[in-house]
């Protein structure tokens, strides 16, 4: 395999639509993970990109992007289809002048997974934060995710993946996987940046930032994530959020060496912020 392709994802998008930067070791596994057609599984502190990965690598290859939300309710066989039961009792006493009641493939509807296999090009599937299923949900995945089909027992049907899709699948950690599951998917932590990396993030969001605005933004947020009493420790989406709101407000560069404006940006949960508070006063 050539270098060239290997290296699909280059790890920088910067469109209308999507703005992301990934680094060195991201981009890599991102590449072994399409290399190698198997799943990525994205782990990471909550608002780190875990999510958005997904958004750039689909701007980045042009490739459509579908997205299955995962609930604590969800259940494999939401991704692959579902069965209109109750539409088609209503039609077959109602009647329906667009469906044919003794066609069941009239009322199949195909899930994120099963609209992903049906797909004539290759798509990005994401299937975000799937430790909030139950513990079985991810083995109830393995066999669609290994053989790309799945089975329709109404009309006793194989849907088989036309093209392998590129499965990004991202977890909070709330739930161990199990190694049945993780053995079958590439593996990639993303780490917090530090303090040089996201000032790149921050200046390609806001590319007109000034350097000393945003050295000051990034040491009241570092300062704030060693203060080890917080329990929901602010992110980069917060730390972006709150950049905005500085800049809408047009707060100064001296205005922000007294203090921490707009604090609730940064801080969400109340004993967070009496923890703030007790280092020191801010205006918030």
């Amino acid at each position: 395999m050539s270098n060239t392709s290997f290296n699909q994802f280059q790890g920088n998008v910067n469109t209308e639509r999507v703005q992301y930067i990934a680094d060195p070791q991201l981009r890599n596994i991102v590449n072994v993970s399409i290399a190698l057609e198997r799943p990525l599984l994205v782990k990471g502190e909550p608002g780190t990109g875990k999510t958005l990965l997904s958004h750039a690598i689909a701007e980045a290859l042009g490739k459509r992007l579908i997205i299955w939300n995962i609930k604590s309710t969800t259940e494999a066989i939401d991704g692959c289809y579902m069965y209109d039961t109750v539409q088609r009792l209503n039609d077959s006493r109602f009647g329906s002048d667009d469906r044919d009641v003794n066609n069941i493939k009239d009322y199949i509807t195909l899930g994120p997974l099963g609209d992903a296999f049906d797909s004539e090009e290759q798509v990005v599937l994401l299937i975000d934060e799937i430790d909030k299923a139950d513990i079985e949900f991810p083995n109830d995945l393995l066999q669609e995710l290994d053989v790309m089909e799945f089975y329709i027992k109404e009309i006793k049907e194989f849907i088989k993946a036309k093209t392998r899709p590129i499965v990004i699948i991202t977890s909070n950690n709330e739930k161990e996987l199990p190694d049945a599951f993780l053995r079958r998917c590439v593996f990639h932590w993303i780490e917090f940046p530090s303090k040089e990396f996201m000032a790149e993030i921050c200046n390609l969001h806001y590319p007109n930032l000034k350097k000393n605005l945003l050295d000051q933004c990034l040491k009241h947020f570092y300062w704030l994530r060693t203060i080890t009493k917080i329990r929901k420790m602010p992110s980069t989406s917060e730390l972006l959020d709150w950049i905005g709101v500085l800049l809408k407000s047009g707060i100064s560069v001296d205005e922000l060496t007294k203090g921490i404006p707009f604090l609730g940006a940064l801080i969400k949960k109340e004993n967070d912020l009496e923890a703030v508070l007790a280092k020191a006063q801010f205006p918030t």
